[in-house]
């Protein structure tokens, strides 16, 4: 039987010490007024959470446009975090890390698995260099992949990572390789509450999938006629939720990501996703940057490179695996990037900062 929102686990600890619902209550107030800032976040949370009413608010992350606030049902949030234990196999008395701030909807689930399926949650500060305990063994925790590209020395007794956020670089996915837990790319947004699929990253014994995202149980997906794809999650939301994320569907239940539809360059009627580009450039620059493009009066856009960091040679080898198309007419360097909270590229900010 499905848990009810108002409802907490009888295994549910934090910080090693076991609450009921009323004593959340306390440990939320006591938060607000005595927290660290992170802590604040999280009494704020728990505040909302434990009342009375069937929503509560999240903020969408920015990545693509203005964020903003939505609603969200908590009963949907209860389905989520039942799915990703079902789909993990985590029980009641697991342990479980949260190093993630709790004004994201990662962070805020993170609490919800914990309360909902009896995990055994401690928490540290959400920086980049994580204060892990390198004694303590945990079954879960979910990072941004800064977090756990800096970490890489911390993680060993963490048995399975989820990283969302931002993409994972392809030099992160080849780091990855030798590490022991197992790393799974989630894919999501606030609007499906966390993530509705998962991209195994390492660890691998078929590596036939290893390009692909799978679905949750309870997801079905499609796509539209612009290829975005379409998400049906009637347990998480009422309504069916048509993204702006172009995908090749490999069966009812895995696709593959391409990239945003409204990062899509027609240059000179050639529609090139930046995406792709990006990923053959990937093993070529060693710091992050971006395909972007700027308004050309013969092409219509043209394609542009932005680096972060200063400004050095790059020669024309580097673009030797793109079709001619896909090169760069210019190549712009930026001390840094305009980001979200997650670290998540802002683009188009980033892109309006040239001019």
């Amino acid at each position: 039987m499905t848990p009810k929102f108002d409802k907490v686990h009888n295994h549910f600890k934090l910080n090693g010490f076991h609450y009921n619902r009323e004593a959340l209550k306390e440990v939320a107030y006591s938060y607000i007024k005595e927290g660290e800032d992170f802590e604040v976040a999280i009494g704020e949370f728990l505040a909302d959470w434990l009342d009375s009413n069937e929503t509560l608010s999240a903020k969408t992350s920015g990545s693509t446009g203005m964020p903003k606030t939505i609603g969200v049902n908590k009963q949907a949030m209860v389905h989520s975090a039942l799915t990703t234990g079902n789909f993990f196999h985590l029980e009641p008395k697991n342990a479980a890390l949260l190093c993630l701030p709790a004004e994201t909807i990662a962070g805020k689930m993170m609490l919800i698995r914990a309360m909902m399926l009896g995990l055994h949650l401690d928490i540290i500060p959400p920086k980049k260099n994580l204060d892990i305990n390198l004694e303590k063994t945990y079954q879960f925790a979910a990072m941004i992949p800064m977090q756990l590209q800096k970490n890489l020395n911390k993680v060993e007794k963490i048995e399975t990572i989820i990283v969302g956020g931002a993409p994972v670089s392809k030099d992160l996915k080849n780091t990855i390789q030798t590490i022991k837990p197992t790393v799974f790319e989630t894919y999501g947004m606030t609007e499906t509450v966390s993530h509705i699929a998962v991209k195994q990253l390492n660890n691998f014994t078929d590596r036939t999938q290893n390009s692909l995202f799978q679905v949750l149980p309870g997801i079905e997906i499609s796509k539209d006629s612009r290829d975005c794809l379409i998400i049906d999650a009637k347990n998480i939301s009422e309504d069916i939720i048509i993204t702006n994320d172009m995908v090749k569907l490999h069966s009812p239940s895995t696709f593959e990501w391409l990239g945003r539809i409204d990062h899509v360059i027609n240059s000179g009627g050639v529609k090139i996703h930046p995406e792709v580009v990006e990923d053959v450039l990937a093993n070529q620059i060693d710091t992050r940057f971006f395909i972007a493009s700027l308004p050309d009066d013969e092409l219509g856009e043209r394609v542009i490179l932005i680096i972060e960091g200063e400004e050095k040679p790059i020669t024309s080898h580097v673009f030797a695996d793109l079709d001619k198309y896909q090169i760069p007419k210019e190549i712009f360097f930026l001390k840094h990037f305009k980001e979200t909270h997650s670290g998540k590229i802002q683009r188009k900010k980033t892109v309006a900062s040239l001019k």
